[in-house]
């Protein structure tokens, strides 16, 4: 089983109504935006002759051009493009970032239509989540490392790592839609349902429903993070996903996670603020 892909077919699937609206408020518009950046570093592929980056970066362009304007740098959107760069100019020739699956991810949300998600984001919601994560904890100060998801594998061993990385995340995720006490049949059928249109496999189902079905596994879940800071952000942010944050439950759920987490309290508001979570 492919935990990337399950990864991609959950956050397909909506988990929570306003998943696919916050993975858009994420990605912002304008100067500095995560789109913007990736305009910017995808067109600038064209002059290599790369078919991703010609056409992959006039698509992500247009759309920079045509979202909405700019919220300040100090609110969410705008900077994950910056953090984007910076790790482009860090890494150079010796590591590849995953910002195909993250224009993919763009032209999913943004480009419309059912067609433009089937295996665009797979890798590309890894990639948003570790985005994110190092933006969130640098402004919060903390020193950071590139995260699994932004770096292409280049050994059976990183991808093996990011597979593990991405089991974690979406447990993560099931675990936080019980945060209000137990997920519903109906919910349980819509996820499933929807898993099933994204292409998801009798063996990935088989997963999801069972591990929908186990009591909370938030103390392994924390255990299995350790003391690993980006994954414990990308985690929380993974988890804003899988909820509406609209009952106190989840709210408690939430505030449980980052603090066990070890989560700096300016992290998590980062990560809420990022994705338009209306503060609790």
């Amino acid at each position: 089983m492919n935990f990337t892909d399950l990864l991609g077919s959950l956050a397909k699937s909506g988990m929570s109504p306003s998943a696919n609206q916050r993975m858009r408020n994420s990605m912002g518009s304008g100067n500095g935006s995560l789109l913007d950046g990736l305009a910017g570093m995808l067109g600038g592929l064209q002059g290599q002759g790369t078919a991703q980056g010609g056409m992959l970066g006039q698509i992500l362009d247009q759309l920079a051009k045509t979202q909405s304007p700019a919220r300040s740098r100090s609110q969410a959107g705008g900077g994950l493009g910056q953090v984007l760069e910076q790790l482009s100019r860090s890494t150079g020739k010796n590591r590849t970032l995953a910002t195909g699956g993250l224009g993919a991810l763009a032209g999913a949300l943004f480009g419309g239509g059912s067609k433009s998600w089937q295996g665009a984001v797979s890798g590309g919601l890894l990639a948003l989540l570790g985005t994110m994560a190092m933006q969130a904890l640098q402004n919060a100060g903390h020193k950071t490392q590139p995260p699994v998801g932004l770096l292409e594998p280049h050994t059976d061993a990183e991808a093996q790592e990011i597979e593990n990385h991405a089991r974690l995340i979406v447990e993560a995720m099931i675990n936080a839609a019980k945060a209000d006490g137990h997920i519903s049949t109906e919910e349980v059928q819509r996820i499933a349902g929807h898993l099933q249109d994204s292409g998801a496999d009798e063996e990935s189902l088989r997963f999801v429903l069972a591990e929908m079905e186990k009591p909370m596994q938030t103390q392994e879940l924390i255990a299995a993070i350790g003391n690993r800071q980006e994954l414990a952000a990308e985690v929380y942010a993974a988890s804003l996903l899988a909820i509406e944050v609209d009952t106190p439950q989840e709210r408690a759920y939430l505030n449980q996670l980052g603090t066990a987490l070890g989560l700096d309290p300016a992290v998590t508001q980062h990560l809420e603020e990022t994705f338009g979570v209306q503060a609790g």
